[in-house]
C-alpha cells in the first residue's frame, strides 16, 4: 500500500499532513513504527478505569516517543475499547496523528484462576465473548485495529492459573481465519497468538504436537515471548561475572551480562524459527513481549540476582530494539507505563515496575535522551509534566546499580 499524504487545516487553520492508514504486512517489522505493550491503569485496582480524556493523554505521550503500534491484552473491561475511542477522537482532532492497535483476546480454560482449573476444557463463555468483541471493535475501528491475537500467553503450561491446550488456540484463530474469508472481517487484519517462545516449539519438545503444528499454519505471523530478565533467577545460565571479567570496571562488568541476555533472548528466537523450519513452515516472527524491570524487592532485585535497576533496564531496551530493527521485526516491548493493579500485595514487586515511564509520568533512563530532545514539551501525566526520574542525576543513579550475580556463574 502507498501511504498517501493529503492536505487539510485544523480549526487555527493550520495545514496538517493526513496520513493514510496503513495494514498490518506494512507495519510489522517497519523500524518507523515503533510497538508496545500499554496498558493505562494509574491506581492499585481495574476497577478504577482509565478515562477517556486519561487515555489520549497517554496516546500523545506515546506518539511524541516515536511509538506507533500499542498491544492491548483484554476485552472484558472498558480499556482497550477506549483506548480505540482516544485514538479515534486524536485522529478526528488532528489528521496527521498516527497510532494502530494490536487488539489481545483473553483465552482462558474452563474454571480459570480457581483452586481446580481444567486444562482440557476451555470457558467457553468468555472466550466467545472476548473473540466477539475483538471482531466487532476491528470492524469498528478498521483504520487502527491492525492485528488481533487469540491468548497472551494462554498455551505455556507455567501459567498454571488457565492455560489452555494449542487445540483451543487453533479453533479460534481458524475460526477468525474464516471470518477473513467470508468478508466479516478485513482480510487485512492478521491474527495470531502472542506466547512464550516455549510455547512455540522452542523450548521442550513436550510442547511439539499436531495442533501446535496447524496452529503454525493458521497464523498469519508468529508473536513470540522472550523474557532473559526472569531467568537471571530461574536459569541463569549467562547471569554474573565471569573469572576473566572480575577486573572489569562496574559498567563493564554489568555490560557484559547484559549482553548475554540479549545473545539469551536470540537463542530463543533461533529455536522458535529452527522449529517452524523443521515443521517446513515459513512464516514472519515478531517479538510480542519482552521486557526488563527497574525494580524488584524479590529474586530480581539486590541481594539476589541484582538484575532490576533503570540502568540495566535502559541497556536492554536499546539492545532489543537495535536487534530487532537490525532483523527487521517489530518489539512490542514490555511496557509502557508501570501499572501497580499487577501485584497489589507486594508494591515492590517486578510485576509492578516494568514500564518506561513511572505512573506519575517521569521518563525512566531508557528515555532520558527523549527528555533532552524536548519531545515531552506541554504533555503531562496526572498532571505532572514529563521529567527524568532521579531528576536527571546519572550518578545518584548509578550509585544505586549493583553488579550482576548467581551462585551459578560463581560456582564456576
Amino acid at each position: 500500500m502507498i501511504i498517501a499524504a493529503l492536505a487539510s487545516c485544523n480549526s487555527t487553520g493550520k495545514k496538517q499532513k493526513k496520513v493514510k492508514s496503513m495494514i498490518a504486512s506494512e507495519i510489522l517489522g517497519n523500524p518507523d513504527y515503533l510497538a508496545i505493550s500499554y496498558g493505562g491503569y494509574r491506581t492499585n485496582t481495574r476497577n478504577n478505569q482509565p478515562s477517556v480524556a486519561e487515555l489520549k493523554e497517554d496516546m500523545r505521550i506515546l506518539e511524541a516517543a516515536g511509538i506507533k503500534v500499542l498491544r492491548t491484552y483484554n476485552l472484558q473491561l472498558a480499556h482497550a475499547s477506549n483506548v480505540l475511542k482516544a485514538i479515534d477522537e486524536l485522529k478526528k482532532e488532528d489528521s496527521s496523528f498516527e497510532m494502530y492497535v494490536m487488539l489481545g483476546a483473553w483465552i482462558d480454560c474452563k474454571d480459570a484462576w480457581t483452586n481446580h482449573p481444567n486444562h482440557d476444557l476451555e470457558d467457553e463463555v468468555n472466550n466467545t465473548s472476548e473473540i466477539e468483541k475483538a471482531v466487532l471493535l476491528a470492524n469498528q475501528y478498521p483504520e487502527i485495529v491492525k492485528i488481533i491475537a487469540v491468548g497472551n500467553e494462554a498455551m505455556v503450561t507455567w501459567a498454571t492459573s488457565y492455560f489452555v491446550k494449542p487445540s483451543v488456540i487453533l479453533k479460534w484463530v481458524s475460526h477468525l481465519q474464516g471470518l477473513k474469508k467470508e468478508g466479516k472481517l478485513s482480510k487485512d487484519v492478521w491474527v495470531t497468538t502472542s506466547d512464550n517462545f516455549a510455547s512455540w516449539g522452542g523450548g521442550d519438545t513436550s510442547y511439539h504436537n499436531q495442533d501446535l503444528e496447524a496452529l503454525y499454519k493458521a497464523v498469519d505471523y508468529v508473536s513470540m515471548h522472550t523474557y532473559p530478565m526472569h531467568d537471571t533467577h530461574y536459569n541463569p545460565v549467562f547471569w554474573g561475572v565471569l573469572p576473566d571479567e572480575e577486573n572489569l570496571s562496574k559498567e563493564d562488568k554489568i555490560k557484559a551480562s547484559m549482553d548475554r541476555a540479549k545473545a539469551y533472548a536470540i537463542s530463543q528466537y533461533d529455536s522458535v524459527k529452527k522449529y517452524m523450519s523443521s515443521l517446513g513452515i515459513n512464516k514472519p516472527i515478531h517479538i510480542g513481549e519482552t521486557g526488563w524491570a527497574s525494580y524488584s524487592n524479590g529474586f530480581y532485585g539486590q541481594g539476589e540476582a541484582n538484575a532490576t535497576d533503570e540502568y540495566k533496564e535502559a541497556l536492554f531496551y536499546k539492545a532489543m530494539r537495535d536487534w530487532t530493527a537490525k532483523e527487521g521485526m517489530s518489539c512490542f516491548y514490555f511496557e509502557a507505563f508501570d501499572e501497580n493493579w499487577k501485584d497489589v500485595q507486594n508494591p515492590g514487586g517486578s510485576e509492578n515496575n516494568f514500564g518506561l515511564f513511572t505512573i506519575d509520568g517521569k521518563a525512566k533512563y531508557a528515555l532520558w535522551d527523549l527528555v533532552d530532545k524536548g519531545v515531552f514539551e506541554n504533555l503531562k501525566r496526572n498532571g505532572n509534566p514529563i521529567t527524568k526520574t532521579y531528576n536527571g542525576d546519572e550518578t545518584l543513579l548509578l550509585e544505586e546499580v549493583t553488579v550482576p550475580y548467581t551462585k551459578v556463574l560463581q560456582e564456576h
